[in-house]
């Protein structure tokens, strides 16, 4: 690590935010795999310590939340006692947050798809916050729980229920079952029917697939561990909000919600280590 000057550091770092696997960033950038993976992990904690600290006090008015499902080691029904020695944890739910209307990204959690895991989430999304806002999840039904366990009646909270049609004769394997409707579920408060969405949250999600190569389906590039997988989405987050401009905003989400008042670069997010 002391002997990558800056240059190199955002060599690496534009690389694993592009969607680069380990193994192409150190064929292109002439850095060991070793250094590549440290500096990895260490950015991603740098990165989580400074979303920790500066992103609070949003003053956001429309949330969408949704779940990514992942694997680190090797998926859950192939999890042995064998794999987990070697550091295996099979499924991995990435639950994520957005602000419909700045992009930003408030808060991030990794974990199963249960109870304690939306709890979770949820906590810290409202520590986040300091107004009240309209929120929209998914059918999952243990958001019902968790939202009313952290916010309480301080919130819009409705579901957008999704309607699938029986899988048709002949459809593939990795085919998605067809989606023929959606139903508006009002829970707490009064949410306007008109902004009952999760489409930017899920758009987002097709970011993270796309920008991530450990979230690419299908392949061999999925994490090996949870400190990496977690360290390289805590990056890219940072990315997303800091440094990535947004088409439609024409700035970055952190500066559409107001948490920074200036474009970051790349170099910027690797000063973290200093």
């Amino acid at each position: 690590m002391n002997k990558l000057d800056t240059a190199k550091r955002a060599q690496i770092v534009a690389a694993i935010v592009e969607g680069c696997s380990i193994r192409s960033i150190v064929r292109m950038t002439g850095a060991s795999k070793n250094t590549v993976a440290k500096l990895l992990v260490e950015l991603g904690a740098a990165c989580l310590e400074y979303m920790d600290e500066n992103i609070r006090n949003l003053r956001c008015q429309r949330i969408q939340v949704d779940e990514v499902w992942s694997f680190v080691g090797c998926k859950e029904k192939n999890l042995t006692r064998k794999n987990a020695a070697r550091g295996a944890v099979g499924d991995v739910w990435l639950w994520v947050a957005i602000d419909a209307d700045t992009k930003f990204i408030p808060t991030w959690f990794l974990g199963d798809r249960g109870a304690a895991s939306a709890y979770t989430f949820m906590n810290d999304l409202a520590g986040r916050l300091s107004n009240r806002v309209q929120l929209t999840s998914d059918g999952l039904k243990v958001y019902l729980r968790a939202v009313d366990d952290t916010f309480g009646t301080d919130i819009d909270y409705a579901m957008l229920v999704k309607i699938y049609g029986e899988t048709s004769e002949g459809q593939k394997r990795y085919s998605p079952a067809e989606c023929i409707g959606c139903e508006r579920k009002p829970i707490t408060g009064n949410p306007d029917p008109a902004h009952v969405s999760t489409s930017y949250v899920e758009r987002q999600n097709l970011t993270v697939r796309m920008s991530l190569r450990r979230y690419t389906r299908l392949t061999n590039a999925f994490s090996k561990k949870i400190e990496n997988h977690c360290a390289a989405l805590a990056i890219f987050y940072m990315y997303y909000n800091f440094v990535r401009i947004h088409q439609t905003l024409r700035v970055t989400p952190a500066m559409a919600a107001g948490v920074t008042d200036r474009l970051w670069s790349i170099e910027d997010l690797v000063g973290l280590l200093e």
